[in-house]
């Protein structure tokens, strides 16, 4: 069932991946401030209990706390005109959460629906790694309109790529697209652009499971910086290629769901 705080957000998109380590709270966070620019009213959620890392991105001091409503209900903490919300605004950020699944998914879902979200037009929702409890909470609970696969060129990562892609086709959330991360390094010294992790892979899949290319993100020594000063990519350097290009996949992104329209939400099933 839909939380009430939720009924004045137009459009929930989930970025997922099917494993770590290929950048997706960075590009997570990058798109949802490009359709912020976009002139878009946007919130972030950090989904990722275990290792939450948006606050950090967003250059939300540490210790940092939402203030609340009511004894339920928290308001997020704006930053770089986002609204969002983590794990890590709750509790200290040296504390290890040793949770079992049942705990953390109903954790998830009190940063979701609890949360005074108030009027947005996209909640993009940074998913943790892998295919588990978060994954299967958000599908059941949230009339997710669409979702976002990040991934790496390399073939290891590809792999887990297409589970995250069925996944989201086995609960009928659509794939809005696939965004090629770190597509391709360009040497600082000398200037030689070489395809570090491999090359066309994004493309491969987004062909194979008939979705788009929203776009393909160099290996960046600055991405990475930006993100760790909590002044992401598209603030940092708003006129910049990755920002424009980040720009571009938010205005994709837009136009899909403008044309197609906000589906009824996932249908759950696990019959073989």
């Amino acid at each position: 069932m839909e939380s009430p705080v939720l009924e004045s957000v137009k459009h929930v998109v989930a970025v997922a991946s099917g494993k770590g380590g290929v950048g997706k709270s960075t590009v997570t966070v990058n798109l949802a401030l490009a359709m912020a620019a976009e002139g878009h009213r946007v919130g972030l959620l950090d989904a990722d209990i275990y290792g939450p890392s948006q606050a950090q991105m967003l250059g939300i001091a540490p210790g940092t706390r939402p203030s609340m409503v009511d004894d339920q209900t928290m308001r997020p903490v704006e930053a770089h005109g986002l609204k969002a919300m983590s794990m890590a605004m709750l509790v200290d950020i040296e504390t290890a959460m040793v949770w079992r699944g049942p705990m953390v998914s109903g954790a998830f879902q009190q940063l979701l629906t609890q949360t005074e979200w108030g009027e947005l037009d996209y909640l993009f929702i940074d998913m943790p790694p892998g295919t588990g409890d978060i994954q299967l909470t958000l599908s059941q609970k949230v009339p997710v309109t669409g979702s976002v696969i990040v991934t790496t060129p390399q073939d290891i990562a590809l792999l887990d790529a297409r589970k995250g892609i069925e996944m989201f086709r086995k609960v009928n959330v659509p794939v809005l697209g696939v965004v090629e991360n770190m597509s391709l390094h360009t040497c600082s010294n000398c200037g030689h652009t070489e395809h570090i992790f491999g090359e066309g892979g994004g493309e491969k899949i987004a062909a194979q499971y008939e979705t788009e290319m929203l776009g393909q993100l160099p290996l960046a020594l600055s991405i990475r910086e930006q993100v760790d000063g909590g002044r992401p990519t598209v603030v940092a350097e708003p006129e910049g290629e990755v920002a424009m290009t980040f720009r571009r996949m938010a205005s994709r992104i837009d136009e899909q769901l403008t044309t197609k329209g906000t589906p009824d939400g996932p249908s759950i099933s696990f019959g073989e």
